[in-house]
Protein backbone atom coordinates (compact mmCIF):
# COMPACT_ATOMS: atom_id res chain seq x y z
CA UNK A 1 0.00 0.00 0.00
CA UNK A 2 2.67 2.49 1.23
CA UNK A 3 4.45 1.34 -2.20
CA UNK A 4 1.48 2.66 -4.51
CA UNK A 5 1.33 5.94 -2.83
CA UNK A 6 4.63 6.57 -3.26
CA UNK A 7 4.01 5.88 -6.76
CA UNK A 8 1.29 7.88 -7.10
CA UNK A 9 2.76 10.55 -5.20
CA UNK A 10 5.64 10.82 -8.11
CA UNK A 11 3.18 10.84 -10.96
CA UNK A 12 1.41 13.78 -9.17
CA UNK A 13 5.14 15.61 -8.83
CA UNK A 14 5.88 15.30 -12.61
CA UNK A 15 4.46 18.34 -13.91
CA UNK A 16 5.49 20.20 -11.31
CA UNK A 17 9.07 18.89 -12.23
CA UNK A 18 8.53 19.44 -15.84
CA UNK A 19 7.56 22.79 -15.16
CA UNK A 20 10.27 23.98 -12.99
CA UNK A 21 12.89 24.53 -15.81
CA UNK A 22 9.77 27.34 -17.44
CA UNK A 23 9.20 28.79 -14.14
CA UNK A 24 12.65 29.21 -13.26
CA UNK A 25 13.68 31.17 -16.39
CA UNK A 26 10.40 33.21 -16.17
CA UNK A 27 11.51 33.77 -12.25
CA UNK A 28 14.65 34.66 -13.70
CA UNK A 29 14.19 37.01 -16.62
CA UNK A 30 10.84 38.04 -16.74
CA UNK A 31 9.68 38.31 -13.00
CA UNK A 32 13.13 39.66 -11.29
CA UNK A 33 13.95 42.14 -14.29
CA UNK A 34 10.53 43.59 -14.02
CA UNK A 35 10.39 43.90 -10.40
CA UNK A 36 13.74 45.60 -10.74
CA UNK A 37 12.26 47.93 -12.82
CA UNK A 38 9.61 48.90 -10.75
CA UNK A 39 11.78 49.44 -8.07
CA UNK A 40 14.28 52.04 -10.15
CA UNK A 41 11.27 53.67 -11.49
CA UNK A 42 10.44 54.80 -8.20
CA UNK A 43 14.13 55.88 -6.98
CA UNK A 44 15.62 59.39 -6.33
CA UNK A 45 19.07 61.12 -7.39
CA UNK A 46 21.68 59.90 -4.06
CA UNK A 47 24.93 62.66 -3.58
CA UNK A 48 26.66 61.19 -5.92
CA UNK A 49 26.28 61.09 -9.40
CA UNK A 50 24.96 58.19 -10.93
CA UNK A 51 23.84 57.57 -7.41
CA UNK A 52 20.28 56.38 -6.72
CA UNK A 53 18.06 55.62 -3.34
CA UNK A 54 14.65 54.04 -2.77
CA UNK A 55 12.34 56.89 -1.78
CA UNK A 56 8.72 55.03 -3.85
CA UNK A 57 8.57 58.49 -5.46
CA UNK A 58 5.93 57.62 -8.00
CA UNK A 59 5.62 60.99 -9.30
CA UNK A 60 8.38 59.38 -11.33
CA UNK A 61 5.60 58.24 -13.52
CA UNK A 62 3.87 61.50 -13.78
CA UNK A 63 7.31 63.29 -14.92
CA UNK A 64 8.31 60.25 -17.10
CA UNK A 65 4.86 60.75 -19.18
CA UNK A 66 4.48 64.45 -19.17
CA UNK A 67 8.80 65.17 -20.22
CA UNK A 68 7.89 62.19 -23.31
CA UNK A 69 4.47 62.59 -24.02
CA UNK A 70 5.23 63.66 -27.49
CA UNK A 71 7.67 60.91 -28.05
CA UNK A 72 4.77 58.20 -27.06
CA UNK A 73 1.86 59.33 -28.90
CA UNK A 74 4.53 59.50 -32.34
CA UNK A 75 5.54 55.90 -31.81
CA UNK A 76 2.02 55.04 -31.17
CA UNK A 77 1.13 56.87 -34.58
CA UNK A 78 4.53 55.16 -36.92
CA UNK A 79 3.46 52.07 -35.20
CA UNK A 80 0.11 52.12 -36.23
CA UNK A 81 0.73 53.54 -39.55
CA UNK A 82 3.41 50.60 -39.73
CA UNK A 83 0.61 47.93 -38.68
CA UNK A 84 -1.84 49.08 -41.47
CA UNK A 85 0.64 48.98 -44.13
CA UNK A 86 2.47 45.81 -43.31
CA UNK A 87 -1.67 44.12 -43.23
CA UNK A 88 -2.24 45.97 -46.31
CA UNK A 89 0.91 44.45 -48.31
CA UNK A 90 0.79 40.96 -46.06
CA UNK A 91 -2.68 39.75 -46.30
CA UNK A 92 -2.53 39.59 -50.37
CA UNK A 93 0.86 38.14 -50.08
CA UNK A 94 -0.33 35.24 -47.75
CA UNK A 95 -3.55 34.99 -49.46
CA UNK A 96 -1.51 34.14 -52.94
CA UNK A 97 1.13 32.12 -51.11
CA UNK A 98 -1.62 29.78 -49.72
CA UNK A 99 -3.84 29.49 -52.24
CA UNK A 100 -2.15 30.33 -55.33
CA UNK A 101 1.24 29.57 -55.29
CA UNK A 102 1.12 26.09 -56.09
CA UNK A 103 4.69 24.03 -56.00
CA UNK A 104 6.62 27.52 -55.43
CA UNK A 105 5.11 27.74 -51.75
CA UNK A 106 8.15 26.55 -49.75
CA UNK A 107 10.10 28.88 -52.08
CA UNK A 108 7.93 31.70 -51.81
CA UNK A 109 8.00 31.17 -47.86
CA UNK A 110 11.65 31.50 -47.48
CA UNK A 111 11.95 34.42 -49.52
CA UNK A 112 9.10 36.13 -46.57
CA UNK A 113 11.84 34.67 -43.73
CA UNK A 114 14.78 35.63 -46.05
CA UNK A 115 15.35 39.10 -44.17
CA UNK A 116 15.98 37.19 -40.60
CA UNK A 117 19.38 35.97 -41.96
CA UNK A 118 20.52 39.52 -42.04
CA UNK A 119 20.43 41.44 -38.39
CA UNK A 120 18.17 44.11 -37.86
CA UNK A 121 20.90 46.51 -37.76
CA UNK A 122 22.03 45.93 -41.31
CA UNK A 123 18.76 45.98 -42.67
CA UNK A 124 17.76 49.23 -41.53
CA UNK A 125 21.35 50.85 -42.60
CA UNK A 126 20.04 49.05 -46.49
CA UNK A 127 17.07 51.14 -46.31
CA UNK A 128 19.44 54.37 -46.21
CA UNK A 129 20.83 53.62 -48.93
CA UNK A 130 17.66 52.40 -50.40
CA UNK A 131 16.29 56.04 -49.77
CA UNK A 132 19.31 58.01 -50.02
CA UNK A 133 20.48 60.80 -52.60
CA UNK A 134 21.90 58.16 -55.11
CA UNK A 135 19.62 55.43 -54.36
CA UNK A 136 17.23 54.50 -57.04
CA UNK A 137 13.73 55.48 -55.24
CA UNK A 138 15.08 58.92 -55.31
CA UNK A 139 16.01 59.12 -58.85
CA UNK A 140 12.84 57.02 -59.99
CA UNK A 141 10.58 59.79 -58.12
CA UNK A 142 11.93 62.77 -59.55
CA UNK A 143 11.73 61.29 -62.92
CA UNK A 144 8.34 61.47 -62.33
CA UNK A 145 8.23 64.80 -61.08
CA UNK A 146 6.77 63.32 -57.51
CA UNK A 147 9.80 65.06 -55.63
CA UNK A 148 11.51 67.88 -56.03
CA UNK A 149 14.67 68.33 -57.24
CA UNK A 150 16.14 69.68 -53.59
CA UNK A 151 13.34 66.82 -51.98
CA UNK A 152 14.51 64.01 -50.00
CA UNK A 153 13.13 60.84 -48.17
CA UNK A 154 15.73 60.07 -45.76
CA UNK A 155 15.10 62.06 -42.15
CA UNK A 156 11.84 61.98 -42.76
CA UNK A 157 8.67 60.72 -40.80
CA UNK A 158 8.11 58.77 -44.31
CA UNK A 159 11.68 56.84 -43.70
CA UNK A 160 11.20 55.75 -40.13
CA UNK A 161 7.60 54.38 -41.27
CA UNK A 162 9.19 52.86 -44.29
CA UNK A 163 11.82 51.04 -42.52
CA UNK A 164 9.16 50.11 -40.02
CA UNK A 165 7.06 48.44 -42.29
CA UNK A 166 9.68 46.43 -43.41
CA UNK A 167 11.19 45.19 -40.68
CA UNK A 168 8.66 43.90 -39.18
CA UNK A 169 6.43 42.66 -42.55
CA UNK A 170 6.95 38.98 -41.91
CA UNK A 171 5.64 39.45 -38.25
CA UNK A 172 2.83 39.93 -39.97
CA UNK A 173 2.81 37.75 -43.05
CA UNK A 174 3.25 34.45 -41.37
CA UNK A 175 0.29 34.71 -38.68
CA UNK A 176 -1.75 35.22 -41.59
CA UNK A 177 -0.18 32.47 -44.02
CA UNK A 178 -0.47 29.96 -41.20
CA UNK A 179 -4.18 31.15 -40.68
CA UNK A 180 -5.36 31.31 -44.43
CA UNK A 181 -3.44 27.77 -45.13
CA UNK A 182 -5.69 26.13 -42.62
CA UNK A 183 -8.72 27.02 -44.53
CA UNK A 184 -10.19 24.15 -46.09
CA UNK A 185 -10.96 25.27 -49.72
CA UNK A 186 -14.27 23.79 -50.38
CA UNK A 187 -15.88 26.04 -47.67
CA UNK A 188 -15.20 29.13 -50.61
CA UNK A 189 -16.32 26.56 -52.63
CA UNK A 190 -19.52 26.19 -51.10
CA UNK A 191 -20.19 30.15 -50.64
CA UNK A 192 -19.58 29.96 -54.61
CA UNK A 193 -22.29 27.49 -54.99
CA UNK A 194 -24.69 29.58 -52.79
CA UNK A 195 -24.48 32.29 -55.65
CA UNK A 196 -21.75 34.30 -53.83
CA UNK A 197 -19.58 36.15 -55.86
CA UNK A 198 -15.49 36.65 -54.84
CA UNK A 199 -15.94 40.06 -53.11
CA UNK A 200 -18.79 38.35 -50.80
CA UNK A 201 -16.90 34.90 -50.56
CA UNK A 202 -13.62 36.82 -48.88
CA UNK A 203 -15.52 38.83 -46.91
CA UNK A 204 -18.15 36.45 -45.00
CA UNK A 205 -15.95 33.39 -45.23
CA UNK A 206 -12.19 33.97 -45.71
CA UNK A 207 -11.86 37.14 -44.13
CA UNK A 208 -13.13 35.96 -40.75
CA UNK A 209 -11.69 32.26 -40.62
CA UNK A 210 -8.80 34.58 -41.05
CA UNK A 211 -9.17 36.64 -38.33
CA UNK A 212 -7.08 34.73 -35.61
CA UNK A 213 -4.03 35.37 -38.26
CA UNK A 214 -4.84 39.26 -38.99
CA UNK A 215 -4.96 39.93 -34.84
CA UNK A 216 -1.45 37.60 -34.33
CA UNK A 217 0.10 39.52 -37.08
CA UNK A 218 -0.88 42.76 -36.12
CA UNK A 219 0.06 42.19 -32.39
CA UNK A 220 3.30 40.50 -33.65
CA UNK A 221 3.98 43.89 -35.96
CA UNK A 222 2.72 47.06 -33.32
CA UNK A 223 4.47 45.53 -30.20
CA UNK A 224 7.77 45.69 -31.40
CA UNK A 225 7.22 48.87 -33.58
CA UNK A 226 5.93 50.85 -30.71
CA UNK A 227 9.68 50.12 -28.79
CA UNK A 228 11.61 50.26 -31.70
CA UNK A 229 14.09 52.88 -32.00
CA UNK A 230 16.81 52.07 -34.51
CA UNK A 231 14.58 53.34 -37.49
CA UNK A 232 14.08 56.62 -35.85
CA UNK A 233 17.66 56.69 -34.84
CA UNK A 234 19.38 55.93 -38.47
CA UNK A 235 16.76 57.13 -40.90
CA UNK A 236 14.61 59.81 -38.74
CA UNK A 237 15.97 63.31 -37.51
CA UNK A 238 15.05 64.58 -33.74
CA UNK A 239 11.61 65.76 -34.20
CA UNK A 240 11.28 61.91 -35.68
CA UNK A 241 12.45 60.24 -32.34
CA UNK A 242 10.34 57.73 -30.28
CA UNK A 243 9.73 57.03 -27.23
CA UNK A 244 12.63 54.27 -27.53
CA UNK A 245 14.98 56.69 -28.56
CA UNK A 246 13.81 58.51 -25.10
CA UNK A 247 14.60 55.52 -22.83
CA UNK A 248 17.81 55.00 -24.73
CA UNK A 249 18.96 58.51 -24.39
CA UNK A 250 18.33 58.54 -20.69
CA UNK A 251 19.81 55.08 -19.90
CA UNK A 252 23.81 55.58 -21.63
CA UNK A 253 23.52 59.32 -22.36
CA UNK A 254 21.62 61.09 -19.37
CA UNK A 255 21.84 58.27 -16.66
CA UNK A 256 18.40 59.19 -15.56
CA UNK A 257 17.79 55.27 -14.20
CA UNK A 258 14.80 56.05 -12.89
CA UNK A 259 13.03 58.05 -15.65
CA UNK A 260 14.01 55.73 -17.94
CA UNK A 261 12.69 52.78 -16.23
CA UNK A 262 9.39 54.53 -15.01
CA UNK A 263 9.08 55.23 -19.17
CA UNK A 264 9.82 51.73 -19.73
CA UNK A 265 7.48 50.70 -17.70
CA UNK A 266 4.76 52.84 -18.56
CA UNK A 267 5.10 51.61 -22.39
CA UNK A 268 4.76 48.20 -20.92
CA UNK A 269 1.14 48.61 -19.11
CA UNK A 270 0.35 50.73 -22.02
CA UNK A 271 0.93 48.20 -24.86
CA UNK A 272 -0.35 45.09 -22.21
CA UNK A 273 -3.76 46.78 -21.89
CA UNK A 274 -4.03 48.20 -25.80
CA UNK A 275 -3.64 44.40 -26.52
CA UNK A 276 -6.04 42.77 -24.14
CA UNK A 277 -8.41 45.35 -25.57
CA UNK A 278 -7.48 44.83 -28.92
CA UNK A 279 -7.95 41.36 -28.37
CA UNK A 280 -11.64 41.41 -27.37
CA UNK A 281 -12.62 43.71 -29.22
CA UNK A 282 -11.51 41.46 -32.08
CA UNK A 283 -13.34 38.63 -30.61
CA UNK A 284 -10.44 36.51 -30.74
CA UNK A 285 -10.08 36.01 -26.83
CA UNK A 286 -8.35 32.53 -26.95
CA UNK A 287 -4.88 34.35 -27.86
CA UNK A 288 -4.97 35.67 -24.83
Amino acid sequence: MALVKARLNRKRLWPYILLAPGLIWLMAFFVTPIYQLLTTSTQTPGVNIGDYIQTYRFANFIDAIVGARAQFLRSFEYAFIATALGLLISYPLAYAIAFKSGRWKNTLLVLVVAPFFTSFLLRTVAWQQILGEQGLVIKVLRGVHLLGATGHLTATPFAVVAGLTYNFLPFMTLPLYASLERIDPRTMEASGDLYANAFTTFRKVTLPLSMPGVVAGTLLTFIPAAGDYINAELLGNPSTKMIGNVIDARYLQIVDYPGAAALSFILMVTILVMVMLYIRKAGTEELL
